[in-house]
Order: structure tokens, then sequence, then C-alpha cells
């Protein structure tokens, strides 16, 4: 369980949580009942989100674990999650409960781990069912990749055993993935940022936390710049391409390094945990600032006047949502969801579509510098990439979450059991 500093109506004080939260904890038997009043069976009710691997799953994961807290601040929430992710950093971070369960990554060829993967899935499942005894569950909320399928098939089973749990999935993709395709076929709820992802679903967006969606950018520019040491005045580029980096941005725009700095522009690079990066250095340029992972995006965002980035789910969501004009390129393998992600804010006039092997450093020294002058034409994609989204999609999410878990929990004291909904 996880206090926020605000609830919807009321501010209420941060207390501590007797669970240590935060804490990556080991998967043990045995249900855990907290007490509280007001509350059906004397205690809170207890949500699961299961969204681990990359950030683009975590992320939503934990705008809905903050929406949870912010409407039921007696809420216990847990997230699910691997030893290979990001959320062994990010989970904790945020001040939630990590629970580990053996992952279950699926081979894209043929061979001894494709013909592993059922046995493992097996283990992966029973795993996760201890987890939802342990905490109780009365919801699981999915986002897709390997995590959640374990969790949505822990959940259904428990139909068989006792009571099932409630699932509600949220697809963020324009297409969606294998994990929610299977889901959605025994799910509560099926929610999904856009329309046409292949799923009979409620369209609601994509869950950004607070602090992007109502990140005021000009407020926060000075002490942005500051943190991480660039020019004040300059225009600026910010350039990521996912929790890993991406190696086609690394080097056209480290290989640009020169002219953006003799043209007067600084350079926020995320590269990338594994990567590295060599830009050249300019004297009396503006800085050129190289780091391997982006913590504080919320000044990330605040430093910049431009983004050059992939277009994931997750990013597109969270850059439009701060209002940012950007250059978008779809990582050039799957099925194209990501330049899918991307064209509804490029319609809109809120960013470019650039294809992965039309940009290198000529590209970027042509056409960088120039945008980033033009002011006005920036100003103006900025309102289009802000009108797009929608900023309250976290709360939609969570708020389906805790009616179903509720009604589920009232049909349960009924003797019946509540019916699913779309």
């Amino acid at each position: 369980m996880r206090l926020p500093p605000e609830t919807r109506r009321t501010r209420v004080p941060r207390r501590c949580d007797q669970r240590l939260n935060g804490v990556t904890t080991p998967v043990s038997s045995g249900a855990v009942h907290a007490d509280t009043t007001g509350r059906p069976n004397g205690r809170p009710l207890s949500v699961v989100v299961a969204g681990g691997g990359t950030a683009g799953h975590i992320e939503p994961a934990l705008a809905v674990a903050d929406a949870v807290s912010r409407l039921d601040p007696t809420a216990r929430i847990t997230a699910l999650g691997t030893s290979r992710g990001l959320e062994v950093d990010l989970v904790p971070e945020r001040g939630y409960d990590l629970k580990l369960i053996p992952p279950v990554p699926l081979p894209r060829k043929p061979g001894l781990d494709l013909a592993r993967t059922p046995g493992r899935l097996l283990g992966s499942v029973a795993a996760t069912r201890k987890v939802l005894d342990e905490v109780d569950a009365d919801v699981v909320i999915g986002f897709g990749g390997y995590v959640s399928v374990p969790a949505y098939l822990a959940a259904q089973m428990h139909l068989r055993r006792r009571n099932r749990i409630p699932i509600v999935i949220h697809e963020a993709n324009a297409s969606a993935g294998i994990a929610n395709k299977v889901g959605a076929r025994f799910a509560d709820r099926v929610l999904a940022a856009v329309d046409g992802s292949g799923l009979d679903a409620t369209v609601v967006g994509i869950p950004v936390r607070g602090v992007l969606a109502e990140l005021d950018r000009p407020a926060l520019r000075a002490k942005a710049r500051h943190y991480f040491g660039l020019d004040d005045d300059a225009p600026t580029l910010l350039v990521f391409g996912g929790s890993q980096g991406a190696q086609r941005l690394n080097d056209a725009v480290s290989g640009a390094a020169e002219t953006l700095g003799r043209s007067g522009i600084g350079v926020l690079h995320a590269y990338g945990p594994k990567n590295s990066i060599d830009p050249a250095v300019v004297d009396d340029a503006p800085p050129y600032r190289a780091v391997g992972y982006l913590k504080r995006m919320d000044l990330a965002y605040a430093a910049a006047d431009l983004v050059m980035c992939r277009s994931g789910a997750m990013t597109v969501a969270e850059v439009s949502a701060t209002g940012l004009p950007a250059i978008y390129v779809p990582l050039p393998h799957g099925n194209g969801e990501q330049r899918l992600n991307a064209l509804p804010v490029v319609e809109a006039g809120g960013g470019l579509l650039v294809d992965d092997s039309t940009v290198d450093a000529d590209w970027v020294a042509r056409e960088v510098p120039a945008l980033l002058k033009d002011s006005a034409r920036l100003q103006q994609m900025s309102v289009a990439a802000a009108g797009t989204g929608h900023r309250d999609a976290a709360s939609a999410v969570a708020t389906a979450a805790i009616e179903l878990a509720r009604n589920f929990r009232a049909g349960r004291r009924r003797g019946g059991r509540s019916s699913r909904e779309r």
C-alpha cells in the first residue's frame, strides 16, 4: 500500500507502511490480511499490477498504481515483475512492493528454448498464484508483456480452486500484443489507448504519471536546465531511444554534434545503459550532455524544446502529454506498431514521422537546427501535441479496477458472481 501526498478531495499526510513498501520480497505462501476500518471483510482492497520488462510496460502500470492510491488511499498495491526487467529498480523507487516471478519470454525462433516454454509458463503461473494468495488479491490489472500472461492465467485459475480474481487489461499499442490477446479472452474489462487495437475494448488513452500529465514546462525550465547542466537560453534537443537506447539515433545525433554545437543548439542525449557515444566537443557551444539513462524524465521534458525519439506507445503518450513537438523515428521491426502509435499526433500536427533508414548525421545536421530555430512552428506543434491524448487515462483504468474489485467482493458476499463487461 502506498499513500500519495494527496487524495482527489483532501490532503492527507504520508505514513509508513508496516509492509516496508519498495522492498523486493520473495514469493511465499499464505494470505496477508491488513486491518482497516470501513472496508468489507475488515481489510483494504488488494490490487496487483502486472507490467514488467521494459519501461513501456512498467510506466503505465505505475501510473495506474498512483491513480489507485489517489482514489483509494487504503488500497494495498503489489507489482509483479521478474529479476530481468527494469521494474527491479523502477518499482521500489516509486515506493511499491515488488513480487518476483520466473520470467517466461517467448522465443522468436523454433528451438530448445521454445520447447521448454510450456513448462516454464506452468512454473511461473504457480509462482504467481502464490503471490495472489499471499496478498489476497481483489483484482489484477495487466499491461501486456511476458509478466502479464502468468498473471492472467493465475487469476483465471482461481475460478476452479475457489473464487476467480477479476482481470482488467490495458493495451497501450495501436496493435495489441500476444499477451493481451490471450488475456482478453477471459478478462472482465478490456481498455485500450486507441481504436483498432484488435481487441474489443473501451478507449481510455494511455496512463501517464501525474507529474508528467500536469507538467508545467515553462515554470520548471530553469530548474531543469540547471539540473542537467544545460545552457539557460539555447534551443535544446532531447534525444532518447526508449529505456534501452537506440543505436540509429545515437549515431545520427552524436555524429552531428559539431554542426549542432556551431548552430548554438544544446543537446540532452540518453544513449542507453548498455551503449556509448563520443560526440565532438565544440568550444564556446552550448553543452552536449550525454547520459546512459534519464531517471528524471519530468525535468528532461521541461528542459527540452524538441524531442527526437522512437515511437513506443508510452513515449508518444508522455511526449504529447507534456506538449513537446517531436521527431518520431519508429523502430523498423515488429508489425509496424510504432508507426501507428505516432500517426495520430503527427496527423494532428504535433510531430514529424521519419523513417529509420532516413535518419543519419547528415539528416540531423540539415533538418534539426532549422526546426529548432523556427519558434513559431515549434509553438504550433506544441499546441497540436498537447491537444491529443487522454490525460485522465490513469484514473479511468484505476476507477474501472476499483469498481470491478468491489463488485466482485460484494457478489461473493451475496453468494453470486459479477458479470463480465467491456
